[in-house]
């Protein structure tokens, strides 16, 4: 069994600043700094981290360099990782005083996937081996619909959460991982159990892992439902909260835990990342999570 994540390679170009931006508003950043990003990225090295051989497809442009090395640096795989002679995708994220960020995103390189491409990468893997999706790659119903005729287990995080998804057979999806935003949209109801009951009734062959920030995670696949509750830090940057928090999920998921210890496990990857600056360097390894378990 292989495990390949298919998604976006970003470099992060993080602004500290006292409160958000607002519309008309021009305030002053007191400190700039670039890191290695994107939701495919984070999530493959959260699953490098977490002890799971990954191997990641997408495309870099001609300032990605940084991002092959930290793939390298993180055991994780880059034989299909293509570079493009053009700039590649890149984000521009405040991070206010309380920790919490917003995020522009510039698709770049990683919108710029094509179906020979996918196909030639898709070739290498077969029935039974995990794909793990995000939204921040091009042709993601292509990529959905040929890992699934491949027998792929299909793990989608649908964020940044737009039209392209609409166009998804989203019944061929085994796990869902999203936030209490991105349920919302998906379902278009608010309350957490709501969202649960209606994903699991649109999508009975899938499960749900639903995050809510301060609140907690639950788990549903329609029949069992479990819930952790967040492990209490002081948050520095929540960046890459959530994809650590998938990668940790999916590992422990791989490796035979239980939706209850896999919760757990990610849930404390998650509270140990959010106490870091960056998207990159603030996820921890399994050896420091299990040693605070």
């Amino acid at each position: 069994m292989k495990v390949l994540n298919f998604g976006s390679l970003n470099v992060d170009y993080v602004y500290s600043v006292d409160h958000i931006v607002q519309g008309g508003e021009t305030i002053l950043s007191s400190k700039r700094e670039a890191f290695c990003g994107g939701k495919g990225l984070n999530q493959s090295i959260a699953l490098a981290r977490a002890g799971v051989p990954v191997y990641h497809a997408g495309a870099v442009g001609t300032d990605g360099q940084m991002l092959l090395d930290a793939c390298k640096e993180n055991g994780v795989n880059t034989d299909y990782i293509r570079t493009l002679p053009v700039p590649g995708g890149h984000t521009i994220i405040q991070v206010d005083a309380k920790g919490q960020n917003c995020i522009i995103l510039y698709g770049g390189t990683n919108q710029m996937q094509t179906e020979e491409s996918i196909d030639a990468v898709l070739s290498n893997f077969s029935e039974g081996d995990y794909l793990i999706l995000q939204n921040e790659v091009n042709l993601l119903s292509y990529i959905i619909d040929k890992a699934f005729e491949r027998g792929m287990k299909i793990v989608l995080n649908p964020s940044p959460y737009d039209a392209q998804l609409s166009g998804c057979d989203l019944s061929k999806i085994s796990l869902f991982m999203l936030n209490e935003i991105e349920g919302e949209q998906c379902t278009g109801v608010s309350d957490p159990d709501a969202i649960l009951k209606e994903l699991a009734a649109k999508y009975p062959g899938s499960a749900t892992v639903l995050t809510l920030g301060s609140k907690g995670a639950f788990y549903y696949d329609g029949k069992e439902k479990v819930f952790q509750d967040i492990f209490k830090v002081k948050a520095v940057d929540t960046t890459a909260a959530g994809d650590t928090f998938t990668g940790f999920f999916v590992a422990s998921l791989i490796s035979g835990k239980t939706p209850a210890e896999c919760l757990r496990i990610a849930a404390k990857a998650s509270s140990i990342g959010v106490t870091r600056p960056g998207a990159v360097p603030s996820i921890p390894t399994i050896r420091e999570v299990l040693a605070d378990l």
